[in-house]
């Protein structure tokens, strides 16, 4: 670099004091964080996980940059907040991040480029996809310590816009765009990641949600024999062949369900009694529960539907939900359907703070391998948020205060002969929860 690039001016003086800035400070990165999450990733082989689904089939003797050395480096900068494959061109020789990915931060290798990263995304064949959707489940199950109980699987679709010519991308007016419209399943209880499925830009039918579960169940069920199993989503997935597999499955379900004329009959004097009573009560507000058996002319037999209906000074509405699960009305409406609502905010973590929706390949493989990339990131910091301490405020945080408190730290590394020294600020004001979260880690490492 030019020594007269090596200077910052138009510095302000303070107290009388010139500024001098220079681009000379060494070895240094933004990223220190980024060596915790190489402790997490160690665990949980997320990269490894994937790279045994690809076939190399480049020369051998050729090869700098193996599969999963590629992948980690590119999960790592989508945690600190680089989701773009444009921006390893720049931190290729950012020192933290090649000794995240297994190099030395002087004399070892620079990390992959941008042209090389995007040859490895379009080298998955949708079989070796198809392999690495099923290794991402069995992924979640062994997440687990013991086996659970009963897990409640939640199921959602969400918009993810697109500006090109792309693969699946199709008009949707609800999106206002082109779009694709991925499927997402969580695990309720944990916000663990289950299944990413990168689709076409329309509501999925009944069958290809179907489907979805099927290779879902089966796969849980294969980890798990004897664990029980609900499905809950809203009224997109409450069609006859998503219920008649789940209880074929032995699965228990709660799904929205969309109001049609009849259930309007019916839930009339439902209606009626909840008007009455807020208008002899004098209240601003009546809420009634009411379950019925309801069988439509699609459906293959007779099921449960609760109704929620809730008279206020605008008029009554009625909101039904259809479930095979045993209980009261009220219980299964306010606490099991409503606590779904939490999918929303791990679907936005999953979109606005790993960048999932930067789906900007021509090719639906590639597109769909960037999705399990950005799955990756989402475990990573999933997994450092559950080692901050219970009672503190980042239990709770959003991945961006995640990564700008553990991530975003400045550090100086130099490469001696017998060591790598790592110097983190003096002023870093999380030190110790920091040196507490490396006490976590490494007791849950193998």
């Amino acid at each position: 670099m030019n020594k007269d690039n090596l200077f910052l001016p138009g510095l302000s003086p303070v107290e009388s004091l010139d500024i001098h800035a220079r681009f000379d400070g060494g070895s240094l990165s933004s990223d220190g964080g980024v060596l915790i999450l190489r402790e997490i990733e160690k665990r949980l082989n997320f990269a490894g996980m994937l790279a045994s689904c690809l076939r190399d089939e480049r020369d051998a003797a050729r090869i700098t940059h193996d599969h999963t050395a590629m992948i980690r480096a590119r999960m790592f900068a989508i945690c600190c907040g680089h989701e773009d494959c444009d921006d390893l061109d720049e931190l290729r020789h950012d020192p933290a991040l090649k000794i995240a990915c297994e190099r030395l931060p002087d004399s070892g290798h620079a990390l992959a480029s941008q042209p090389t990263l995007s040859r490895l995304e379009n080298t998955p064949s949708w079989r070796q996809l198809g392999r690495m959707g099923l290794a991402l489940i069995d992924l979640f199950c062994d997440s687990f310590s013991t086996v659970p109980g009963h897990i409640v699987l939640d199921i959602d679709d969400t918009t993810d816009r697109t500006y090109g010519g792309q693969q699946l991308c199709l008009f949707n007016t609800h999106a206002q765009g082109y779009c694709f419209q991925p499927i997402h399943i969580y695990d309720a209880a944990t916000g663990k990641p289950v299944c990413f499925v990168l689709r076409a830009g329309k509501r999925p039918s009944g069958e290809e949600a179907a489907q979805i579960l099927r290779h879902v169940i089966a796969r849980i069920r294969r980890n798990w024999p004897r664990t029980i199993i609900t499905v809950r989503g809203d009224g997109h997935y409450g069609t006859p062949e998503v219920m008649d597999l789940l209880e074929q499955q032995g699965c228990f379900y709660i799904f929205g369900l969309p109001g049609n004329k009849r259930l309007k009959r019916l839930s009339h004097p439902w209606s009626e009694d909840v008007a009455v009573r807020r208008a002899l009560g004098g209240k601003d507000k009546v809420r009634r529960f009411f379950q019925t058996r309801y069988r439509a002319r699609s459906w293959s037999k007779e099921r449960k539907v609760i109704a929620r209906v809730e008279a206020t000074k605008q008029g009554c509405d009625t909101r039904f939900i259809v479930t095979n699960l045993p209980g009261r009305g009220k219980h299964l409406y306010e606490k099991v359907y409503c606590a779904r609502v939490k999918m929303e905010n791990l679907i936005k973590e999953h979109k606005l703070y790993t960048k999932s929706d930067r789906t900007s390949c021509h090719r639906w493989q590639a597109n769909q391998f960037r999705l399990f990339l950005h799955t990756g990131a989402y475990w990573l910091l999933l997994l450092l948020r559950g080692a901050t301490p219970k009672r503190s405020r980042f239990r709770t945080a959003t991945f961006e205060t995640i990564r700008c408190t553990f991530l975003k730290i400045a550090v100086r590394v130099e490469q001696l002969k017998s060591r790598i020294r790592i110097a983190l600020p003096t002023a870093y004001p999380q030190r110790s929860i920091l040196v507490l979260l490396m006490g976590r880690i490494n007791a849950q490492s193998p």
